[in-house]
């Protein structure tokens, strides 16, 4: 197992979510923009309905699901870990958890300077 940290990672009450959206929509994936709310509210689509561009970067999956960010979102978060988590509320008008009463929501967390140092012999390596 690798000693590398994650970039994006999701609590318990997300990975129930996720499970429950998988069962209803089937393949979904996230997308973190810089857009409302300062880009705290991931928005989660089902897969065959966005299209990922050159200016997104995977950060890694949860619960089996890619999760992208914006390049710009990423350059201004990238020294910080995603915590994907649930909290009451509505989701984003498209995103997939809307009309369920919860909705996700980032959280974060900055790498130690170990942590960055890992990351970075992954971009060398």
């Amino acid at each position: 197992m690798s000693d590398e940290p994650r970039r994006v990672i999701a609590t318990q009450s997300a990975l129930n979510l996720i499970e429950l959206l998988q069962k209803d929509y089937g393949e979904i994936l996230f997308h973190q923009s810089g857009g409302c709310c300062d880009g705290s509210s991931p928005m989660c689509y089902p897969k065959n309905e966005f299209v990922t561009g050159q200016n997104d970067v995977k950060l890694g999956e949860i619960g089996g699901v890619c999760f992208y960010i914006g390049a710009s979102q990423f350059e201004y978060w990238k020294h910080t870990q995603l915590i994907v988590d649930v909290v009451a509320g509505q989701g984003g008008m498209f995103s997939l958890e809307n009309g369920t009463g919860k909705r996700f929501h980032t959280r974060s967390r900055i790498f130690s300077d170990a942590e960055l140092l890992l990351l970075a012999a992954k971009i060398v390596n």
